[in-house]
């Protein structure tokens, strides 16, 4: 675009240049009298110019797509008429016999005048507005129109020299000739302003072009006005500056409309294809180009069989959950890209990174000595987060996963390859380590968690679950005050399926949602019968999953439940966990509003994540439940001694309720007695048991009833 200006400047400047030097040696030009040399010289001139003329209808003619440029197509019907007209003033004005006969020179003047009228006005109408594509089929009817106005513009400029021939004087025509070369010069000129005018959209560097073609049509009109005459010269000079004018707009045209939305189609293409080869956040290339660089590499590794070990290791990013639910998708967005350019600026010869979506990467290795050599390398990259990475929020440690593949052994195709080594880095963070290569064993693994999931969709269908309760106990009287509803899943085949295999499966998927709500419904019903069939009503404590907990309506469906049962809202306590609570504002609203049903919360597992002190004070819980991993060592540990104290103290201080989790013996009960704990749950008072066996061993007649 620079370039294109400055051509544009020294254009002005050389016709301005050029109109100065001939007015200064105007004299000694006038002087030339061999009028053969320049009827010579203008007969070149002119064909030079029909021909660029006959070049631009060219142009618009033949090469024309199904859609294509409007400019174009108008600009090339334009220029078959001003060729026409140039022709005959050109071959009249030099004197042909053939065409002098019927046009004298006087009259190829005005044919000239009327040329560079019809092409001002058709540039200013052309250019002085937007572009738009126009269909092939209406090729024909615009060029139609054109012969027709060609042969109008004939017959006027006949009748019109009739008209004139009749008028009263030679200077009356002279005169009105002028004038409208005037308005020509004022026509180009304004085709000039509007096409530059700033108020409009920015012009592509082709505008420019235009515009050096209108300062030359300027130019050669000053010239042909013959304003300060100096003979024939004057109009031999005027053809060259509009010679000069049809080429500028001959290229203009052709890189405007042509060149330019190829280009632009060409870069169109070129964006498109980089955006499905690479990851618009990090600009790191995806996944579909990691299957296309491993494939490449087995079929290099099939030809060349002394090719060394090539690894593909996946990278996730360690509770990055946490980071976009704490600090906000653009942290989290800007995480990924300093992590990107960590490992991208680490990458050596034959290695390099892809990003996976979401928060994994890929990083392939290739010609290694061995397999120690790849997991050498994959624990250098796990040190480059030794450092933290620095947030707008601050810095914040990191760590990553890591599964890795190794070809040969570990798959035959891309596929396999890939699929391997994120099955692996997902048995690393099952497994809590750092690194993990992909084992067959793994793979067994991954499709039994498949099956398992598609077994726990139906489920809740056939009625698979059941619900074991576990009491909780005033510590001080040993009394029953509360029990703790727990899920279980018998499944028809495999027997009694452990919580800890399928709550996480049920988390991930989605299904946690339906089958706490279902967990809801029968813990709030059978304490419901409870009460009905004249127990003393005790509370019961029901878990709330992440995904139940950030539900909008959560408060409204448990109020509709409470309300259908017809249970007081008093004997309902709503367990949560701290990490439900990193997000201060959500977690506030929901326990405002749960609250206000009239429900008991909870925290727990306390102690195991990252409360802080300022938020718990202000926070609408009524309970603290220590986690069983300090009582269960709370007398040979001290420090889970002294967690527990603090704990305890800490609850009474804030008017909450602590209850211990995992007592087992009496030893553990005497300190929590000491400590002042209010209640304890665990297997020295029960395991968790059903239903039944709860109402036989615990449940106690309400006052006034006989036991």
């Amino acid at each position: 675009m620079r370039q294109e200006e400055k051509k544009t400047i020294h254009a002005a400047i050389t016709g301005a240049v050029l109109f100065l030097l001939i007015q200064i040696f105007r004299t000694p030009l006038g002087n030339i009298e061999d009028k053969d040399l320049l009827s010579a010289l203008y007969l070149i001139i002119g064909c030079c110019n029909v021909a660029f003329g006959f070049a631009i209808f060219a142009q618009g003619w033949l090469f024309f797509a199904n859609r294509l440029s409007q400019a174009r197509l108008y600009t090339s019907a334009l220029f078959l008429g001003v060729c026409i007209f140039d022709f005959l003033h050109t071959l009249s004005f030099v004197g042909i016999p053939a065409i002098s006969s019927y046009i004298n020179a006087e009259q190829s003047l005005w044919l000239l005048t009327f040329s560079r009228l019809t092409s001002a006005v058709g540039i200013l109408f052309i250019f002085g507005r937007g572009d738009k594509p126009v269909a092939a089929a209406g090729k024909n009817k615009v060029f139609r129109t054109s012969s027709v106005l060609i042969v109008g513009a004939l017959a006027l400029f006949i009748f019109g020299d009739m008209v004139a021939n009749r008028m009263s004087g030679y200077s009356q025509v002279e005169g009105l000739q002028h004038v409208m070369n005037l308005a020509v010069l004022f026509i180009y000129l304004l085709a000039v302003g509007i096409i530059v005018y700033p108020g409009k959209t920015e012009k592509s560097a082709s505008f420019l072009i235009i515009i050096r073609s209108l300062i030359f049509f300027s130019l050669g009109q000053v010239f042909l006005m013959n304003l300060l005459s100096v003979g024939e010269i004057d109009y031999l000079f005027g053809m060259l500056s509009s010679g000069a004018a049809y080429y500028l707009l001959l290229k203009g045209v052709y890189r405007l409309t042509i060149e330019e939305p190829f280009q632009e189609n060409e870069e169109a293409e070129a964006r498109i294809n980089y955006l499905a080869y690479h990851d618009d956040l990090t600009g790191l290339p995806n996944r579909r180009r990691l299957m296309q660089s491993v494939e490449e590499m087995l079929l290099q590794g099939e030809r060349d069989k002394s090719r060394g070990f090539t690894a593909l290791v996946i990278m996730n990013i360690n509770h990055f959950k946490n980071i976009n639910d704490s600090l906000g998708h653009y942290a989290g967005d800007l995480l990924l890209q300093l992590v990107a350019k960590r490992i991208g600026n680490e990458a050596k010869a034959n290695e390099e990174l892809y990003s996976m979506g979401a928060d994994e990467f890929a990083f392939l290795m290739t010609d290694r000595t061995g397999v120690e050599n790849c997991l050498i390398r994959a624990g250098e990259l796990l040190r480059l987060f030794d450092t933290p990475v620095q947030l707008e929020s601050g810095e914040y440690h990191i760590s990553l996963s890591l599964g890795m593949s190794i070809y040969p052994g570990d798959g035959d195709t891309a596929e396999q390859l890939i699929q391997n080594a994120d099955t692996a880095v997902h048995n690393a963070k099952d497994q809590g380590v750092e690194i993990r290569r992909y084992i067959p064993a793994m793979q067994m693994k991954a499709k039994e968690r498949l099956k398992l999931e598609n077994d726990l969709r139906r489920a809740l269908e056939r009625d698979e679950f059941y619900l074991v309760y576990q009491p909780q106990v005033q510590l001080e009287t040993e009394e029953i005050v509360g029990m703790e509803a727990l899920l279980r899943w018998d499944h028809p085949k495999r027997g009694l399926v452990s919580p800890v295999d399928f709550i996480p499966i049920a988390e991930e998927s989605g299904l946690i949602v339906p089958i706490g709500e279902w967990v809801l419904k029968t813990a709030c019903r059978q304490n419901k019968m409870w009460q009905n069939a004249g127990y003393r009503p005790i509370c019961v404590s029901i878990n709330l999953s992440m995904r139940q907990f950030l539900q909008p309506n959560l408060a409204g469906k448990i109020g509709v439940i409470l309300q259908d049962i017809g249970l007081d809202p008093c004997y309902v306590d709503l367990e949560i966990t701290e990490s439900m609570t990193l997000d201060k504002e959500t977690a506030f609203d929901q326990l405002n509003r749960l609250k206000r049903l009239g429900v008991f919360i909870s925290i727990d597992d306390f102690g195991t994540g990252y409360s802080s002190l300022h938020y718990l004070k202000n926070m609408p819980i009524d309970r603290l439940k220590i986690d069983r991993s300090f009582v269960s060592e709370v007398l040979e540990d001290s420090n889970n001694a002294a967690i527990v104290s603090t704990i305890t103290s800490m609850a009474h201080h804030l008017k909450l309720k602590v209850t211990a989790e995992g007592v087992e013996n009496q030893e553990q009960l005497q300190f929590l007695r000491q400590q002042h704990c209010h209640e304890g749950q665990g297997y020295l008072f029960s395991k968790p048991i059903k239903a039944a066996e709860f109402e036989t061993f615990f449940l106690k007649p309400s006052l006034g009833m006989p036991s």
